[in-house]
């Protein structure tokens, strides 16, 4: 039996992960910062209980910490996917973030080092680092020109992982996710936003649902599939970076449009940029409006992956789409609904 340290494990891709590793056989233990709500309401709507895993206090921010559990478990792999993961609140807050999302992967990977030089370790790098694109699509070769703190700070910590595999010979592996979502995505996404506000909109909770920049472009795929992307890449003879993505890009608009027919609404768009609004047709009321408020002092306009190296090398693909995705997000809110 192989034992697996996860970061981030009250969050989408660490519920799906540890989910897939029990699955494998694993014994995991999640890694949960003291200050946490410790809330693993994700694993539970998985079907999984805290008496399926072993969970540790645990702090990027604490090189003792780091030391003190590395050195209790003889683990064989380490999937770090903590991270101050808002991009809208990395330019709020841009030292914690650097703090948390690259300064922390130093220390940990200093400990590993020194405590644990044979653990396999994964590093959740992020489509963000490309920002201002340089080419599309977007491949593992591609130049980065990241546009937000968030952004900055995972790189930064993809360079310290790829520094200390050439230079101490150490697994390490970069997964450079494209947006992946899921049921679990918090409300702070902007994919949930849409889903979660289209429901209260449905319910009469609200009368509108307000956005930022509609015309963003993203590839979109799901977590459970990503999380098996991160799984071949530790199991894979030498460590690797790769890009998972579905190779397709959408636009926020686009997002809109496909999850507003699952709730029985006929939209149609009117006006430009911020005075867009989406009207629904049935009844002439407006539905979607944008407020600047949302929009990001620097934008990503686009995002889009090729994924044929983790394709042939991994033998990985993705097996939702985009419209499958949409439907697992909107029957997870009428589910939960039924369950409060």
């Amino acid at each position: 039996m192989k034992t697996a340290f996860v970061t981030g494990a009250t969050g989408q891709d660490g519920a799906y992960l540890i989910k897939s590793l029990l699955n494998k056989n694993y014994n995991v233990i999640a890694l949960v910062r003291r200050n946490s709500n410790n809330d693993f309401s994700k694993l539970k709507y998985l079907n999984i209980t805290e008496q399926d895993f072993k969970t540790e206090c645990f702090d990027l921010c604490e090189p003792y910490n780091i030391t003190r559990i590395l050195s209790k478990y003889k683990a064989d792999e380490f999937y770090n996917l903590a991270a101050q993961s808002f991009v809208g609140s990395s330019f709020e807050i841009p030292l914690y973030t650097f703090d948390v999302n690259a300064t922390g992967v130093i220390r940990l990977l200093e400990a590993i080092k020194t405590s644990a030089p044979t653990m396999k370790f994964y590093q959740a790098s992020t489509s963000e680092m490309f920002g201002k694109v340089r080419e599309v699509p977007q491949k593992e070769d591609t130049p980065f020109y990241p546009r937000s703190p968030y952004g900055i700070a995972k790189l930064a910590a993809y360079w310290a992982s790829v520094n200390y595999r050439e230079s101490y010979d150490m697994f390490i592996c970069n997964g450079i996710l494209f947006n992946h979502e899921s049921p679990l995505r918090g409300l702070e996404f902007v994919t949930k936003k849409i889903i979660n506000q289209l429901y209260k909109l449905k319910t009469g909770q609200i009368d509108t649902v307000r956005l930022g920049n509609l015309d963003a472009k993203r590839d979109w795929g799901h977590a459970e599939d990503y999380v098996e992307a991160m799984y071949l890449m530790m199991q894979h003879s030498y460590p690797d970076d790769f890009v998972i993505s579905t190779g397709e890009t959408n636009s926020i608009r686009t997002f809109v449009e496909l999850a507003t027919k699952h709730f029985d609404f006929n939209i149609e768009w009117v006006g430009e940029g911020v005075n867009s609004k989406g009207i629904n047709k049935n009844t002439g009321k407006t539905i979607i409006e944008v407020d600047p408020k949302f929009f990001r002092p620097a934008e990503v306009e686009l995002l889009v992956g090729d994924c044929t190296k983790a394709k042939n090398t991994l033998n990985w693909k993705p097996n939702h789409t985009l419209e499958s995705l949409i439907i697992d997000m909107v029957n997870f809110e009428w589910k939960s609904d039924q369950q409060r």
